[in-house]
């Protein structure tokens, strides 16, 4: 929802206080001398948060570095199995990872753990064992798919509008601390100072609910413009590292350049082009976590970021086929009446400001 139209409708559901309450929660950063956001049609929020009910979300396996079995075995049904409500059979799953080296016990244990985690469910026929995604850790993937496959493209122009978000929780709540904190960069958010971060997307209502599912008690969220304050000591932009965003994407590039050439040269085969397909993919979704397709006017010239998606986008798109080929391959070994129904997704696909709340995640 943008935070225009939330305006509108946050205030039956929650307490406004106006900035008192802002000041309230003792962060200084908020004093008119030193932070250079002035309030213009703002929503603040403070105390407790309410929200409308909505279905509990899963939690995705964390994004580490490396090939873990259960990582890879959410972003292969992600991608090829996504929508699908038939089980695959348990010794396809374990073939399809032994294309990224992972030994069958190792294979067998992550879809047992992805199960007890309520990311699978099983059943069988006869002496033989299936699996498929649950409705919740559909949603998830879904939601993360549409995030991830759509940033970096080219955005409509920003309203210049930025969403704050305060909150404080006691040292002993440190889970609690460390889930806002990945909720909130998932939303587009930044640290500009110790509990206080900001986005530039229209993201009001989601971080409402984000303290609400949470069970911060104190939060204040408010929509605001930034003011010509020249006593400032930071803008909002500077809650980015924007030297090491740009290396990081520079570094996508060269990285993966050479892959695109073989590529362009037909010099993948299609059980590379899979892992290949998932290796570009794992390197792409770490960036929306880092960028939240910040307003090009707010960023140096000449910013990579574009030239970093196409690189993305060709890679993903031009390999589906092959990866798909793959999966298939492997289906139809063990269960033919299944491998018609393996199908992709592209990059190439609408953009939204608005990203979901959930943050997919993806590990051991």
């Amino acid at each position: 929802m943008a935070a225009g139209n939330c305006d509108r409708t946050c205030p039956s559901r929650v307490g406004l206080r106006g900035l008192d309450g802002l000041r309230g929660l003792d962060i200084p950063a908020f004093s008119s001398r030193k932070y250079p956001l002035v309030i213009s049609s703002s929503v603040v929020i403070t105390g407790p948060v309410v929200t409308r009910d909505h279905p509990s979300k899963v939690d995705l396996p964390r994004l580490r570095l490396g090939a873990q079995p259960q990582r890879l075995l959410m972003t292969l049904l992600g991608d090829y199995w996504q929508g699908r409500k038939e089980h695959i059979p348990s010794a396809a799953l374990v073939r399809l990872l032994a294309d990224f080296d992972i030994s069958t016990v190792g294979a067998r244990a992550a879809l047992s753990r992805l199960a007890r985690r309520g990311l699978l469910e099983s059943s069988r026929v006869g002496r033989n064992t299936y699996y498929g995604l649950t409705s919740q850790a559909t949603e998830a993937l879904q939601d993360g798919a549409a995030r991830i496959l759509s940033f970096g493209q080219s955005r409509a122009g920003w309203d210049g509008r930025w969403v704050v978000a305060a909150f404080s929780l006691p040292e002993e709540q440190r889970d609690v601390r460390h889930a806002v904190r990945n909720r909130l960069r998932w939303l587009g958010f930044a640290p500009l100072y110790d509990g206080m971060w900001v986005s530039p997307c229209p993201v009001t209502d989601a971080t409402i609910r984000v303290f609400a599912e949470l069970g911060v008690p104190n939060a204040t969220v408010l929509a605001t413009v930034e003011g010509a304050v020249a006593t400032s000591p930071r803008r909002p932009i500077e809650a980015w590292d924007l030297t090491d965003l740009r290396s990081r994407y520079e570094d996508f590039i060269l990285t993966h350049t050479p892959l695109l050439r073989r590529i362009r040269a037909a010099d993948v085969g299609s059980s590379e082009s899979l892992v290949a397909r998932t290796a570009v993919m794992d390197a792409w979704r770490r960036f929306p976590g880092l960028d939240p397709d910040l307003p090009l006017d707010l960023l140096p010239p000449q910013w990579p970021r574009v030239r970093a998606h196409a690189v993305f986008a060709e890679i993903y798109d031009a390999l589906a086929p092959f990866a798909v080929d793959r999966v298939r391959q492997v289906i139809l070994s063990f269960a033919p009446d299944l491998a018609g129904l393996v199908h992709h997704h592209t990059a190439r696909q609408p953009t939204t400001c608005q990203p979901a709340a959930t943050v997919p995640s993806y590990g051991t």
